[in-house]
C-alpha cells in the first residue's frame, strides 16, 4: 500500500519505519525541514532502541520524507499522528491536529469521481475530539468529502520499546464505520500480524480511542495503587516488594506492574489520565479514583526527598540525581519524576549534578543551571548524597563508583553517604545510609 504518515513525533516515526519495514511505501510528511532533513538521511529526531536501523534500511527506497501533503491524493491511507498537547486543565489541545486534518483534507480535494480514501486519527484524542477532526477533513475536502471516511487506530507503544510492540502488540483497534475502511486496515496489518494470532477489536471510532485511555488510565491508576501500598507496607517497616511478588502470583492480579517507587510519568499516562479526567468533568461526573490516581503519583517525589530529609539537610551540600528520563530506554523527560525532584533539591538550596545515558540535552533546555556530569560515576564524585529516579541498568552495577561520595560529619547523624533509591535498582550496602522509597 502507499501509505502518508503527517507528523513525525515519537508515534508518526515509528509507524512511518514500521510500515516501511513491513513492505508498504510511506511518505512522512512534517512541517519542520530539520526532521524531514534527518529521516531522509535515515536517522531519527528522537531516541528509541531500534528505530535508526529501520529509518537507516528504507530512507530513500520505501520510506521518504517532505514538508508537501501531494502524496496524500494518490496514496491508499493516511495516518494523522500530530501531538494532542494538554490545556491548563488538563483538557487536550486539538488545534494542530484540526490544522493538519483540514489540510489533508485540501490535499484530498483532487480525489476522482470513483476514487476513495481512508484517512487514520492515530493521534490521541477523546471522543468528542473524533468528530472534531472528521469535520476538519472534510471541510478541506469539499466535494469530495463523501468519498473520505474517518477512522481511528489508537496506538498503544511504549518508549523505550517502540518497535518491538509496533511488530508484537498484545492487540490491534480499529475504530471504523464501515466494513470497507475495516479491510483497508486489516490489509495494511496483515504483513505485521502474519503468523500471529494477535486480537484484532473492531469498534466505532469513538469507543475505539476510549479504550487507548481505559487502558493507560487503568494501567496509571494500578501503578498508583501499588505505590499507595508500597507507602503503607514502608510505614510498618515491610518489604513492599516481597508482599507485591507474593500478590501478583494471583491471576486476576498479574505480576505486571507491581513495582512501587517514585511513580510514573513520560507523555502519555499523566496526559492520558488528565485528558479523561476533564472529559469527565465535562460531562457533569467526578472521576474520584483517577483523581486519587494523579494525587498519590503527585506525592512520590515529594515522598522521597522527604526521605532525603530524615537522614541530612543538603543546604549548600552537592547532591547526585541518578536518570533524568521519565524511564530506561528513551530520552524523553515530559512528566519525569526527576523534575519533581531537581526542583525540590533545589528549592533546599542543595548543589545539583545529575546525570543519565541518554536524556541530558533534553535535561538540560529544562534546568540549565544545574551541573550535569557525564558519568553516574562522575555525579557521585564528591556527593554527600544521591537520588536514584530512572532505573537504567548502569545504576545496578557502580559499586566502587559510591565510595567517592562523602559522608558528613557524624554530627548531623548521618551514618554514610546518603542513597535514596526510587527504583529498587541499586543494592544495600555497608558504608552508605540506604534507604528504599517502599522498602
Amino acid at each position: 500500500m502507499d501509505v502518508s504518515v503527517v507528523g513525525s513525533g515519537y508515534v508518526g516515526t515509528t509507524l512511518a519505519a514500521c510500515l516501511a519495514d513491513a513492505g508498504h511505501d510511506v511518505t512522512a510528511i512534517d512541517i519542520d525541514s530539520a526532521v524531514v532533513s534527518a529521516l531522509n538521511d535515515g536517522r531519527a529526531a528522537i531516541h528509541e532502541p531500534g528505530l535508526d536501523a529501520l529509518l537507516s534500511k528504507h530512507a530513500g527506497n520505501r520510506l521518504r520524507a517532505t514538508t508537501s501533503y501531494e502524496s496524500v491524493v494518490d496514496g491508499d491511507v493516511t495516518f494523522l499522528t500530530i501531538g494532542t498537547p494538554s490545556n491548563p486543565d488538563g483538557s487536550i489541545d486539538l488545534g494542530g491536529l484540526s490544522a493538519a486534518a483540514e489540510t489533508t483534507g485540501e490535499a484530498l480535494a483532487g480525489l476522482g469521481a470513483d476514487e476513495r480514501h481512508l484517512v487514520v486519527i492515530k493521534s490521541t484524542i477523546t471522543p468528542p475530539g473524533v468528530a472534531t477532526i472528521r469535520e476538519a477533513v472534510h471541510r478541506g475536502a469539499g466535494t469530495a468529502a463523501d468519498r473520505i471516511e474517518v477512522a481511528t487506530n489508537p496506538e498503544f507503544l511504549r518508549e523505550g520499546s517502540a518497535v518491538d510492540d509496533f511488530r508484537t502488540p498484545d492487540k490491534v483497534v480499529f475504530g471504523t464505520d464501515s466494513d470497507w475502511a475495516a479491510s483497508r486496515l486489516e490489509a495494511l496489518y496483515e504483513p505485521v500480524l502474519a503468523g500471529r494470532d494477535t486480537p484484532i477489536v473492531r469498534a466505532d471510532p469513538e469507543t475505539a480511542v476510549m479504550i487507548k485511555y481505559a487502558n493507560n488510565a487503568f494501567l496509571a491508576s494500578k501503578i498508583s495503587l501499588v505505590n499507595d501500598l508500597g507507602n503503607v507496607c514502608k510505614t510498618f517497616g515491610i518489604d513492599a516488594y516481597e508482599v507485591m511478588d507474593a500478590i501478583g502470583l494471583d491471576d486476576r492480579i498479574s505480576e505486571e506492574f507491581l513495582r512501587s517507587g517514585v511513580g510514573f510519568g513520560g507523555s502519555c499516562f499523566p496526559k492520558d489520565v488528565d485528558a479523561l479526567r476533564a472529559a469527565a468533568r465535562e460531562q457533569g461526573y467526578e472521576p474520584l479514583l483517577l483523581d486519587a490516581a494523579v494525587a498519590v503519583n503527585d506525592g512520590q517525589p515529594e515522598r522521597m526527598l522527604n526521605l532525603l530529609d530524615d537522614h541530612v539537610d543538603v543546604a549548600g551540600e552537592r547532591v547526585a540525581v541518578l536518570g533524568l528520563a521519565f524511564k530506561p530506554g528513551t530520552d524523553d523527560i515530559r512528566n519525569s519524576r526527576a523534575i519533581p525532584v531537581i526542583e525540590g533539591l533545589l528549592a533546599r538550596n542543595a548543589t545539583v549534578v545529575a546525570y543519565d545515558p541518554v536524556a541530558t540535552e533534553n535535561a538540560r533546555e529544562r534546568f540549565p543551571d544545574i551541573e550535569y556530569a557525564e558519568s553516574a560515576a562522575g555525579a557521585l564524585d564528591g556527593a554527600a548524597a544521591a537520588l536514584v529516579v530512572t532505573d537504567w541498568d548502569e545504576f545496578a552495577a557502580l559499586d566502587e563508583a559510591f565510595d567517592a561520595m562523602v559522608a558528613l560529619d557524624a554530627t548531623d547523624g548521618v551514618d554514610g553517604p546518603v542513597v535514596i533509591d526510587g527504583r529498587r535498582i541499586v543494592e544495600r550496602r555497608d558504608g552508605l545510609a540506604y534507604e528504599g522509597l517502599t522498602w
